[in-house]
């Protein structure tokens, strides 16, 4: 029951199962492509762009998991480096026990399917997490570097308390390297379920994002991390967020120019900072995503309306649909950006210019 239809306002692909919504899209563009993958259910699904995101194919299924990471920024990643597409997601086989296990596999691994042939077949998936389940918790965030570097980084269980741990790969996602322990708190746990997010700012040399748990806050963190080098993050932000939860909420880091601009929620209020300065308030919500476009940077996030962004030429926020949630933003290779989320079952898509 897929279908592909121009709305209006953007761009629909309607539910691939009639027993799973369509969820968590995520994006990546190169060469004049773009390629986009979501969940439904236990798959892994895949579309692709050849005009700008002004059309997608049908979605074709990539994989099918026992028990697939799935909701609240959990789901698939995608990056393409240079021929090769490379796909990754929580997986495992067995549901977690527990009120607060969310549907998690309780074995998961983090795994990375490979394409070289545009999509149309894949790998069988490589393990970046070298000790198993440790990955368990599913949420994690990929980039790729201007020489074909693929860098991964998640909330690692592999001892008491949740850590980010990070892994390379030099050969498009074939083989991944030894973990590096990128962070563990001094409190015994960074936020438990808050997504990381990754950007490269070189050459083997990442930003990555993360929200940390120190001294009964919740705020975010960033830390740089060159090979196996990683230097001491920085804490995101003059005020802080006290909080005895978690909010599963991370945010979004693009490099502008050597300089990484950081966008994210604390309480209801969305902000945009810049390290070693302070942070200044953009809206107010949830959930929120950034792009960098030829025009400057975009920040899409939810709120009880629905889906905000803020361009670099509007001073106040634009209200891009009157539902759905979850955004996800790509910068396309003409220098445009696109933003997708989950609405109603369907992934909708439009282009920012």
């Amino acid at each position: 029951m897929h279908f592909i239809l121009l709305a209006a306002l953007a761009l629909q692909i309607g539910p691939v199962s009639a027993m799973a919504p369509n969820r968590q899209p995520q994006m990546a563009a190169a060469d004049g492509k773009l390629f986009l993958v979501f969940g439904s259910g236990h798959s892994i699904w895949i579309s692709h762009s050849k005009d700008e995101g002004r059309s997608f194919s049908t979605p074709n299924k990539l994989a099918q998991i026992p028990v697939l990471a799935l909701g609240r920024h959990r789901g698939p990643r995608v990056v393409v480096s240079g021929k090769t597409i490379v796909v990754s997601a929580v997986g495992g086989s067995t549901v977690a026990a527990g009120a607060h296990s969310h549907g998690l596999p309780s074995d998961g691994n983090l795994l990375a399917w490979r394409s070289t042939d545009g999509g149309r077949s894949w790998s069988e998936p490589a393990t970046v997490n070298d000790v198993p389940g440790a990955a368990r918790e599913g949420l994690h965030a990929m980039a790729v570097d201007s020489q074909g570097t693929i860098a991964a980084v998640w909330l690692d269980l592999r001892s008491q308390g949740t850590k980010l741990f990070g892994a390379l790969s030099h050969d498009d996602g074939k083989t991944w390297s030894r973990n590096v322990l990128l962070y563990e708190s001094p409190d015994g746990s960074i936020c438990q379920c808050c997504d990381p997010s990754i950007v490269s700012t070189g050459v083997q040399h990442f930003a990555v994002m993360f929200r940390n748990a120190l001294k009964g806050d919740r705020d975010l963190y960033l830390l740089n991390w060159r090979k196996n080098a990683v230097a001491t993050p920085e804490k995101l932000g003059r005020d802080s967020w006290k909080l005895n939860a978690c909010p599963m909420d991370g945010g979004g880091i693009v490099n502008v120019g050597g300089r990484v601009l950081s966008a994210w929620r604390r309480d209801e209020t969305v902000f945009a900072a810049q390290p070693g300065k302070a942070e200044t308030a953009i809206g107010k919500g949830k959930d929120v995503a950034l792009a960098l476009g030829e025009k400057g940077v975009f920040i899409a996030w939810t709120d009880p309306t629905g889906i905000q962004v803020h361009t670099p030429e509007s001073t106040n926020p634009i209200r891009l649909s009157k539902g759905g949630g979850f955004p996800a933003m790509t910068r396309l290779s003409n220098g445009d950006v696109i933003v997708a989320w989950e609405q109603d079952g369907s992934i909708f898509a439009k282009t920012l210019r």
